[in-house]
Formats: C-alpha cells, structure tokens, sequence
C-alpha cells in the first residue's frame, strides 16, 4: 500500500467507518481512556492488535516495538521508550492484564540465528536484538531441528519479557497485590489462532 492508497483509506474511515464508532470516540474523549489491558506486540505489519483480539477503541493500550522485547527495568536518565509506556500503562492507566504476544515467522526472532549484523545503518536493531540471546540460547540448549528451534523461541521468548517485566518494582507490587496479571500469548499467522501459557500445565494452549 502507498501512500496514495493510505490516504485514500484514511478518507473512507472518515467518511464512512468512523461514524460507526462515533459515540465510543466521543464518550473516550469526554471521560478519557481506561484501557484494561496492556498489549506489548510486535511491528510486524501482520500483526494487528485489535484486529487479532476483536476490541475496539480504548480497550487496550498497545506498545510495539521490533520482537515485542520488553527490557529490563533500569533507574536512569536514558531515553526508554518500552519501559515509558509501561509505566504509564501500569501506575498511571492502572491497567489489569499485561500480554506479551509473540507470533509465528517473527523476523527479530529469526535473526538471532543469522549472522551478526554488520550495517552500520542498523546500529540500534543491533543492540535492540540482544534481549532476545537470552531466550535463543536457552531453546538451542535442547539441540532441537533449527525449524522448532526458532519456533520455541518464538514462544518461549514471552516469558523471558514477562520476567523482564517483574523487574519493575509497580508491576511486582501490583502482581503480588493480586492487581495485575501477566499473559504470555503466541499468535499463529496462517491460523489466526492465539495460545496463551497455561503456567500449571507449562505449556501453550488455544486461547
């Protein structure tokens, strides 16, 4: 799609899709946002929140970001744009479900098991990538076919973010007060089917 075609798009959601979710827009803006859910996905163009999940406008508050990688909480001056929204989400929106949804064919992931980056034009994917080494090397510990490797890694890398994420002290206090819940999800794209991790059974299942 270019740009033509975007901006064709965005004439018919005006004129005709928004009038749809008119009053949504209007109470949204009157009473403000009160997502319930924080969704951490991935910038894959195939993966589409709210289209994958069926809600609409203010149901959730989305961060997306290359491997739906969540880095570990860190106190200092830098610029952390993840971690920001994550704390908006947390301490100022007080959302009560938390889910990092990976999916199938995720390019980030399949990177990790290409050769190092060398571009110099791609100097912040090159450091980015490296929350996901923790994850890639625990899956090859298991000497899989490198096809399921990658394909674990993609799931199970959900649970190394989620443990990322219980380094920010208001996502633990908030998880250990019983007020906040965190999900790993894997979206499958020729299915179109989501599996959630059952924590008891340690393993996915359909959604």
């Amino acid at each position: 799609m270019d740009e033509k075609e975007i901006i064709q798009s965005s004439k018919i959601f005006s004129n005709f899709k928004f009038h749809k979710y008119k009053h949504e827009f209007k109470k949204l803006v009157e009473d403000g946002q009160s997502p319930k859910a924080l969704f951490v996905g991935c910038s894959d163009s195939r993966v589409l929140p709210n289209l994958i999940t069926n809600t609409g406008p203010g149901d959730l508050f989305v961060i997306r970001n290359i491997g739906n990688f969540v880095p570990e909480y860190q106190p200092d001056s830098e610029f952390h744009s993840t971690a920001a929204a994550i704390e908006y989400a947390v301490s100022v929106l007080e959302v009560e479900d938390i889910i990092v949804c990976g999916h199938s064919h995720c390019g980030a992931i399949s990177s990790l098991f290409k050769p190092s980056i060398t571009n110099p034009d791609l100097v912040h994917v090159k450091k980015w990538l490296e929350l996901g080494e923790e994850p890639k090397n625990f899956i090859e510990s298991f000497g899989l076919e490198k096809e399921e490797t990658i394909i674990k890694t993609e799931k199970y890398s959900t649970l190394f973010q989620i443990q990322n994420l219980l380094t920010y002290p208001a996502i633990k206090r908030r998880v250990e007060e019983g007020k906040l819940f965190l999900n790993a999800w894997y979206y499958v794209l020729e299915e179109g089917k989501i599996y959630t991790y059952d924590f008891e059974k340690a393993e996915f299942s359909t959604l």
